[in-house]
């Protein structure tokens, strides 16, 4: 029997804009998946940034705000507190999260706001040419590293998981990929945990997600996915950072 394509219930049924071989459209889905399973739509709330991620609000099927440039954590700060029993979370892009969102990021977790955040890493910015960000690789060529990036004059691909994950607020950090199946179940296992913690009062939890850039990786979607495997992983290790309820 021929298997068809389904998309999940929180998932609209506007056709995705993304480019072929692009990691948001899993991301998600595996977000939709879990939402459904934990039956909490009525009280979820999504918030989306510029970038690649702000596209969000047209395929979730829950409540979705657009903020402005790396201000998620702000506006989940606002919103989780006024209405406290919601489910509150951020879905951010690298350049929005790693650059221009970086205060507001780190000092949510140092607060230990209780909502959840989903960051994309792609090692770019995405929706405005493939310009150098935060977390581009060392040697990675961009449009604004054109010989490969430089730490001499641009520094080093920063860490956020591990940064974060040494702040005292925070619950839960961990890094995942959407390179596999076996990935994309450890990813949506991550998920799951992210915003269980949110709903028993745990505090701040993030889940940095690996994704695959062709476009602006200049690659094939195979291709790019053996790149973020064989360069990606390597600097970005995977794993869970911080557990602050494991048992």
């Amino acid at each position: 029997m021929k298997q068809v394509f389904k998309r999940p219930a929180y998932i609209k049924k506007t056709p995705f804009r993304y480019c072929p071989g692009c990691g948001h459209s899993l991301a998600h889905r595996l977000i939709a998946e879990v939402i459904e399973e934990l039956g909490i739509r009525e009280r979820v709330i999504g918030i989306a940034p510029v970038g690649c991620a702000v596209f969000a609000y047209d395929y979730f099927d829950f409540d979705m705000i657009e903020v402005a440039h790396g201000r998620p954590p702000a506006a989940a700060t606002g919103m989780k507190r006024t209405l406290p029993d919601s489910i509150v979370f951020s879905y951010q892009g690298d350049g929005d999260l790693a650059a221009i969102g970086t205060a507001e990021i780190v000092h949510a977790a140092n607060r230990g706001e209780n909502i959840t955040v989903i960051f994309i890493n792609n090692a770019t910015y995405g929706m405005t040419g493939g310009q150098m960000a935060p977390t581009t690789l060392l040697e990675q060529k961009t449009t604004t590293t054109l010989k490969g990036r430089d730490f001499k004059t641009t520094g080093y691909p920063l860490h956020v998981a591990e940064m974060l994950a040494t702040i005292e607020g925070v619950s839960f950090i961990a890094r995942t990929s959407l390179d596999s199946v076996k990935n994309l179940l450890k990813t949506k296992k991550m998920i799951e945990k992210s915003f269980r913690y949110q709903m028993e009062k745990k505090g701040f939890s993030m889940v940095e997600i690996l994704s695959p850039c062709p476009t602006d990786w200049g690659l094939s979607p195979k291709k790019s996915l053996e790149w973020l495997r064989d360069k990606m992983m390597d600097v970005y290790k995977l794993g869970v950072f911080k557990d602050a309820y494991h048992t």
